[in-house]
């Protein structure tokens, strides 16, 4: 197992996430940066769906009880091993008693850390994600607290095999403070203004303090609403609709006076404008956007979300096919 000694300010246990559930108002949770977490586990030879711990700008100090493999990944943050820097992106060998200390985010926001055969809390509705709002999967629903013990599951490959795995610079993502969002621009854009929809794709906005695995609170110009009589069932502002869905990585305006971007803690749905969605592939950007960071939102078509989301899933392949080479060229060394 992994002993948390002291937990760092927010690390909680995700896997990819809890689908299937949304009608009855649970959201995916899951890792926020779906390609950095499922790049670690590859690394560590696990399924991409593992267990592993989603950690936010200042990381756990741990303990190991038995032999296994590491990796970390995601946000630029300091990485030791018994006090001895540890390469991110990459496959390292723990054994019983190493101290595993991960520190402050220097770039990015969040950072992974997957462990060979998995964290192995109880599926919950399909999934080991913590949802800490309603309390729910993970360790307890809840962050990570020191004394914590965290039990793993059995992994099936040999250790020593995944020592030489290592990635390619070039696969990998790099962390920025100013990020482009592409997005699909509708559900309820009609109800604003042609002004307020151009300056909304002509502004950039900034990621206030309020920004956690629920949303982000983005700061930016105000929104001119289109007059005309409220149905009914929606409430006097302008800006409330009759109740629909929200899809994660949706905008919301309430009041018109701000953006928030919903991520994947966010309620399923509710009364408000949703001006555009973020598409999927660019959430893993948005992850590793702190206070402060910059973003600026393009409008597109369904054709080219596609062709954006086939791009990531090659990127994956390739990080595939390299680990499965280095393998290779491993056992013609033996």
């Amino acid at each position: 197992m992994l002993k948390v000694i002291e937990p760092g300010l927010l690390t909680t246990v995700q896997d990819l996430g809890r689908f299937g559930w949304y009608h009855i108002g649970m959201p995916p949770s899951g890792a926020m940066d779906n390609f950095s977490f499922r790049v670690g586990n590859l690394l560590v030879g696990n399924d991409e769906n593992a267990a592993g711990l989603e950690i936010t700008y200042t990381g756990p100090t741990l303990t190991v009880t038995q032999e296994t493999v590491v990796a970390v990944t995601g946000a630029n943050l300091l990485f030791y091993i018994n006090d001895q820097p540890a390469p991110r992106w990459q496959a390292h060998l723990v054994t019983p008693g190493d101290r595993l200390l991960l520190g402050s985010v220097e770039r990015g926001a969040r950072a992974y850390l997957c462990v060979a055969g998995g964290i192995d809390v109880p599926v919950l509705l399909g999934s080991r994600s913590t949802y800490m709002l309603g309390r729910f999967g993970g360790l307890a629903g809840r962050k990570l607290q020191s004394g914590d013990e965290l039990p793993l599951g059995l992994c099936t490959l040999s250790h020593a095999a995944m020592l030489s795995r290592h990635l390619d610079p070039a696969l990998l993502p790099h962390p920025s403070k100013d990020i482009d969002v592409r997005v699909i621009v509708g559900m309820c854009s009609y109800r604003v203004t042609d002004e307020s929809l151009t300056d909304f794709l002509a502004a950039t906005w900034e990621v206030s303090t309020e920004a956690d695995r629920i949303g982000y609170r983005l700061k930016g110009p105000t929104f001119q609403f289109k007059p005309g009589e409220q149905p009914f069932g929606a409430g006097a502002d302008p800006s409330n609709v009759v109740d629909l869905g929200y899809p994660v990585g949706s905008i919301q305006i309430p009041g018109g006076l701000e953006a928030i971007l919903l991520l994947n803690d966010a309620v399923t749905g509710g009364g408000y404008t949703t001006i555009g969605t973020a598409i999927k592939s660019d959430l893993d950007r948005v992850a590793q956007a702190s206070p402060g960071s910059k973003v600026r939102f393009r409008a597109i078509d369904i054709d080219e979300a596609l062709r954006a989301r086939a791009q990531r899933e090659m990127t994956l392949k390739k990080v595939r096919l390299a680990l499965r080479l280095l393998d290779l060229v491993d056992e013609l060394g033996q």
